[in-house]
């Protein structure tokens, strides 16, 4: 058996005492491959010995995971050139992987990026680029200095193309006219004779192939220098053949004094040129494909104007620091997120949460940078500045799904690493069938037919037919709110077929608000009482009644004496008359008459709604009710998703007559109530046991566990920081309706990744049998070969253009 036995240290967290590291040791042991494992508690270290061929980095930390505790992990981004299919991405991204200390790489071939999970105890982004230039390409660490020449790199790949294919095109044009010259149905054609002359189309294809076709040579030496084979090698050979075939036959015509037959040369021109065209279309495409990025990136506002020293001053967005007064003028963006502190005004937000109503703001109201502010001055405190700023941080989710991999991409991954030798058995085998069965001595009509077969199969479409339609679906969505953390989540949703829905905050609006008042007094008398009470108390409920009174523009008075009482309600003095504010058992605690309206308060909780029984001077005096509320759009969400065939349940820690209550102005039929927070990922786990695919939708800290264990996690925008963390989407607008919109776009995503690998595939599984068998001509199938990846991506494209 064949061992390579490799060490290798893990910086672990989250233990506590001896008993952790022993517990890690025995669990890494217990691993298939590993031979030894020692765990520094002190250090907070773990030294595994392991057989790289049984076991690897990426088992041996989730094995960790899986105890409990976390290891110490780095992710860095390697700008990437000289890429040219499929066979290349997968090469570099299976060098980087066999890498000791590397936990896991994915190299996006659109993107021209890795993105590499790493352990920094072991090996650095240095030795990254290194082994990826040991393979034969280009590598740079991601920063935000080289991101621009990243940009100035494409446009200049670009401009390159576009020089080189139109010199090819000239070069290549008397060629292809000397060629048409040759068929019947083109003899009213006049050819110069020059054109025919097999010197001077050696003129005209020599520059074609070793200036503009180098690029291709260059690229095939390093892939068989690394013992692979990518579409250059194609390429190269295909054209290679068809070039040096014409240079023997134009030499020994020469030598008989006679016009040779059967040139080819025009074959090796036209292709290149082809390859050159469709390599143009493809870049301009896919620098399209990343637009939903600059269109982020283009939101935000490039200076802030800010108090310094007693000043006012203009400084570029960069220099904002946490705790800077700002200063925003109707119409201008607000710079970063934060709080304002003086001002009101109304706030375009659409651009963020897709909102379209203008918002009101005043003082105490958070506001987010990029968004508009339409018609008053403000004056902010800056909270979150540079990357914290929640534009920053839609943008990294954006870019960390438009470079990551969808599960289906295996099976384009897998194929592409070995098709290219595969193909070049093919051609071979079709060379020899030709020329010693077919047209037994041709060595002309075997050699085209082996040209052929080798063009038609450049892999270039399998390697761009997820990426493209990952970056262009994912960009698609966050333009409207919803954000995919990954191409797996992408994938993932449209295979959804049951919706838990949390109430508070999710299915309601999360605040609770005044709804009924009812008394036997004069209301505005009786309110102002109710109000002045409760403004004393800290608990939601109070704070809801008192804004309700506020906003009916009654005054409140003072109190001299106040009392909460838990479990009950609150007991306080004003104006010499004691005021009682609770439930059934304070009224009874105090012996005050209630049993009259227990009926009409019963009725008011049936409606979901919080009563609270109040008594002046020991007498009943009135009811107030508050309840949190349905969002407006909820309803309309619930059936949509309900239309789309999805099983919709309600999950919440209220009791069971405010639940239904509420799950009956929604139309959830199906309610789990009386769900402590612990037990919500434990009605997940119920679902899923059943075979269904669940999706959580929450955005309170107690939705974490739920929303980490459920098949897809959807977290409320307008919740807490921790929900959408554990979630697998973002739902920025915090409206329901963003669920069937995800759920949309996955599958539309989904649908144009299946098109585009059926066509790659087609391409290629028809188009290899048609050219063996003689009906393709080379330069048809180099046309073939260039529309094949220009139409992938166009296919892709499609996507920013889907309306929700």
């Amino acid at each position: 058996m064949n061992e390579k036995i490799l060490e290798s240290q893990f910086q672990v967290t989250g233990m506590t005492c001896a008993a952790c590291a022993t517990r890690i040791e025995k669990g890494l042991k217990k691993i298939e491959g590993v031979s030894d494992a020692n765990v520094n508690l002190a250090l907070e270290k773990a030294t595994v010995k392991f057989d790289a061929a049984a076991t690897g980095p990426a088992d041996i930390q989730k094995k960790i995971r899986d105890l409990g505790y976390d290891v110490v992990t780095n992710k860095t981004e390697l700008v990437l050139t000289g890429m040219t299919c499929a066979a290349c991405s997968t090469r570099i991204e299976k060098g980087l992987n066999k890498m000791e200390g590397v936990i896991g790489a994915t190299v996006n071939i659109a993107l021209e990026k890795a993105t590499v999970e790493y352990n920094p105890a072991i090996v650095s982004p240095k030795d990254m680029t290194q082994r990826v230039e040991k393979l034969g390409y280009g590598a740079s660490i991601k920063s935000e200095e080289n991101e621009k020449d990243e940009v100035d790199h494409r446009l200049g790949e670009i401009k390159k193309q576009k020089r080189k294919f139109i010199f090819s095109m000239i070069l290549s044009l008397p060629l292809l006219w000397a060629m048409a010259g040759h068929f019947s149905f083109t003899s009213f054609l006049y050819v110069p004779d020059a054109f025919m002359n097999p010197w001077v189309q050696m003129a005209l294809a020599t520059p074609i192939q070793f200036y503009i076709g180098k690029q291709f040579y260059v690229g095939a030496y390093k892939a068989l220098r690394n013992k692979s084979a990518n579409m250059d090698v194609l390429v190269a050979l295909g054209t290679s053949a068809a070039y040096f075939y014409s240079v023997y036959l134009a030499i020994e015509a020469a030598g008989r004094d006679v016009i040779p037959d059967g040139l080819y040369f025009e074959t090796s021109a036209v292709l290149i040129t082809l390859i050159i065209l469709g390599k143009l279309f493809e870049a301009k495409a896919k620098g399209r494909s990343s637009e939903a990025i600059k269109k982020l990136m283009g939101l935000q506002a490039k200076t802030a104007t800010v108090e310094r020293d007693g000043h006012e001053i203009v400084i570029p967005l960069e220099e904002v620091v946490t705790g800077d007064i700002v200063f925003v003028k109707p119409g201008e963006k607000i710079p970063v997120d934060g709080v304002i502190i003086e001002g009101q005004s109304a706030l375009d937000e659409s651009m963020i949460t897709g909102e379209s109503v203008p918002i009101d703001k005043t003082v105490g109201d958070t506001v987010i940078g990029a968004t508009i502010n339409k018609n008053g001055f403000i004056k902010m405190k800056a909270t979150k500045v540079g990357k914290d700023t929640a534009l920053v941080q839609i943008i990294k989710v954006v870019e960390d799904a438009q470079g990551s991999k969808a599960p289906i991409q295996r099976l384009a991954d897998s194929i592409s690493g070995v098709f290219v030798p595969i193909v070049v058995g093919i051609a071979i085998l079709t060379f020899l069938v030709w020329y010693f069965v077919v047209v037994p001595g041709d060595f002309a009509e075997a050699l085209e037919k082996l040209i052929a077969v080798l063009v038609i199969a450049c892999p270039c479409a399998l390697g761009l037919a997820t990426p493209t339609s990952i970056m262009a679906g994912s960009g698609r969505a966050a333009e409207f709110g919803i954000l995919f953390k990954g191409g797996e989540h992408l994938e993932m949703t449209h295979r959804i077929n049951t919706v838990i829905l949390d109430k508070t905050g999710t299915i309601t609006n999360g605040t609770p608000v005044l709804t009924d008042v009812i008394t036997e007094l004069e209301e505005t008398a009786f309110l102002s009482l109710v109000g002045s009470a409760e403004k004393q108390s800290e608990h939601p409920l109070a704070q809801a009644i008192v804004e309700g009174i506020r906003e009916k523009e009654i005054s409140l008075m003072d109190v001299k004496g106040f009392e909460a009482i838990p479990g009950y309600g609150i007991k306080a003095i004003i104006d010499d008359k004691e005021i009682l504010i609770g439930t059934r058992r304070l009224m009874r605690k105090f012996n005050v008459e209630i049993e009259h309206v227990l009926e009409e308060m019963s009725t008011l909780e049936k409606q979901g709604k919080t009563a609270m029984l109040a008594a002046i001077n020991g007498a009943y005096a009135g009811i107030v009710a508050v309840a949190d509320t349905i969002k407006e759009t909820s309803a309309g969400a619930i059936n949509r998703l309900k239309d789309m065939g999805l099983d919709v349940i309600m999950i919440t820690g209220d009791n069971e007559q405010t639940a239904q209550a509420i799950a009956k102005q929604a139309g959830v039929e199906h309610v789990i109530a009386e769900v402590l927070p612990e037990g919500k990922a434990e009605e997940v786990k119920k679902l899923q046991q059943q075979g269904k695919k669940v999706a959580m939708v929450g955005d309170g800290i107690n939705d974490a566990p739920a929303l980490a264990i459920a098949d897809i996690g959807m977290a409320i925008g307008t919740g807490t920081d921790v929900a959408m963390e554990a979630a697998d989407i973002t739902l920025i607008r915090g409206d329901l309706n963003s669920i069937a919109d995800a759920i949309f776009m996955s599958k539309k995503t989904i649908r144009n990744i299946r098109q585009n690998l059926f066509w790659a595939f087609a391409y290629n599984t028809l188009g290899i049998p048609v050219a063996a068998f003689g009906f393709l001509a080379p330069w048809l199938a180099g046309a073939a070969m260039a529309f094949s990846s220009v139409s992938v991506v166009l296919n892709a494209l499609r996507l920013q253009r889907v309306k929700l």
